[in-house]
């Protein structure tokens, strides 16, 4: 189904360019005035509204505020002349998407604008069913993709999660590999046994031998009682070793054993136990070269790399940077309560365009902090605290020696001395000006009202 678009702008050609625009990729609905604006917006459920400023008789942005009330989460653009850049501003720090100026001379530009802004309107509404699904669904672990990487391994999980096999989890820390081993849990034959968890980098070698083998009273100093392990707690269900590279050789050797021979033995007893349960392995190195290296046993690396599930880093699924950022904002904002958000649009250029070199894990972090430091209302660049960042294979510095103007500030300094030494070529005349630089003659009226150049009579 295609998305809903409302524009509401008195101007026939400013509704007529938006909707030959957008005519293929959404539904459009067209309004020249408030009154048709609020009977079309009472019986649609739009995606998107875009809105100009000056209408017969409504401010724009007054009649967003109303249509808000009812639509707390509508994602809408303001659309402006130079002289309501004010109003602009205002509409933007009360949480708008995002403001247009008049006229629209990069095409492409105002197509990605609104893409963008369909793809928020999307997120939302997929984090309302998420929160639904968590509530009727508690505990059970949640996906949140929209990148074709991790689709990929979701059908490999989803083949691998009903087999009773050991799966090896490969990816860099904070991508995400604990919750991939409990939705692997979670869709098994053992999802109604118990899920064991322990990270084999945090632990000594002795209390990862007495967490996974359990002990009998005085094995050891400070054995008072007996104690069960891992092993025997997670009969019929599920153990999860995280960093399973950083285990010790002795370990991985009683390990191996384990896993051949179907039974363990407790610390400080002799009797052999059996245990049914299903191993999965994590690891943020590369097991293969750790084996090279001669850090990794090969007969366990083979052992335990039945089924490997690789999870890409957060630089390779950048489809999934909104969805969780404002999967995240939703969380933190019910956390600590406070009405923060929604995230603006150049937070949102910000956040696709880090590196993020923490995964998930530092997205996560950076919603919250932004949370805690923002005093309530839209979430801006200048609230997520990242510094200045290049895409990959960009070619800008991200070393500038002074502070970046804001984008709307930088284009009216290259409009003025553009269209100022475009005139003095064109000799004031206007018709040779369009031919020179390629810009249609009415356009460059509004270029030069908005770069306050005057020209001859």
């Amino acid at each position: 189904m295609l998305p809903k678009i409302l524009v509401v702008d008195d101007d026939r050609y400013t509704r007529t360019l938006i909707e030959q625009l957008m005519r293929k990729s959404a539904e459009v609905h067209l309004a020249a005035d408030g009154e048709t604006a609020r009977r079309l917006f009472a019986a649609e459920d739009f995606n998107l509204v875009l809105m100009d400023q000056r209408l017969p008789k409504d401010k724009g942005l007054d009649l967003l505020r109303e249509f808000r009330l009812d639509r707390p989460r509508l994602v809408a653009i303001l659309i402006t002349g130079f002289a309501d850049v004010r109003d602009a501003v205002a509409a933007v720090r009360e949480g708008l998407f995002d403001y247009l100026t008049k006229p629209f001379d990069d095409l492409e530009a105002l197509e990605a604008v609104i893409g963008k802004a369909l793809e928020l309107d999307r997120a939302y509404r997929e984090i309302a069913d998420l929160r639904e699904t968590l509530a009727s669904q508690s505990g059970s672990p949640i996906m949140i993709t929209h990148s074709a990487a991790m689709e990929k391994l979701l059908v490999q999980l989803r083949q691998a999660a009903p087999l009773d096999t050991t799966v090896l989890i490969e990816g860099e820390s904070g991508t995400g590999k604990e919750v991939i081993a409990k939705l692997l849990h979670s869709l098994s034959s053992r999802t109604g046994g118990p899920m064991k968890e322990l990270n084999c980098g945090a632990l000594s070698e002795s209390l990862i031998e007495a967490a996974l083998f359990g002990y009998e009273k005085g094995a050891f100093t400070g054995a008072v009682k007996t104690t069960p392990g891992y092993f025997e707690e997670a009969d019929n269900g599920t153990i999860l070793l995280d960093e399973i590279a950083d285990m010790s050789p002795k370990l991985q050797v009683s390990l191996l054993r384990v896993l051949q021979e179907g039974t363990f033995v407790r610390l400080g007893s002799t009797v052999q136990r059996p245990s049914n349960f299903r191993l999965l392995c994590a690891t943020n190195k590369p097991l293969e070269q750790e084996v090279a290296a001669g850090r990794f046993r090969s007969d366990l690396y083979y052992r335990i790399n039945v089924v490997p599930l690789r999870v890409p880093p957060l630089r390779e699924r950048r489809d999934d940077i909104l969805p969780l950022a404002l999967f995240f904002l939703d969380h933190f904002k019910r956390k600590f309560s406070k009405a923060t958000g929604p995230l603006q649009s150049d937070a949102i250029a910000t956040l696709e365009n880090a590196q993020w070199t923490g995964n998930v894990r530092e997205l996560k972090h950076t919603i919250e902090r932004a949370v805690v430091i923002n005093a309530g209302g839209p979430i801006t660049s200048a609230d997520l605290g990242l510094a200045s960042t290049a895409t990959p294979g960009s070619t800008y510095s991200t070393a500038a020696p002074t502070p970046l103007l804001a984008y709307r500030e930088a284009r009216l300094r290259f409009e003025r001395a553009y269209f100022s030494s475009l005139m003095q070529a064109a000799d004031g005349n206007v018709s040779e000006a369009s031919r020179i630089s390629g810009v249609a003659r009415q356009n460059i009226y509004g270029h030069l009202e908005r770069a306050e150049i005057v020209t001859k009579q």
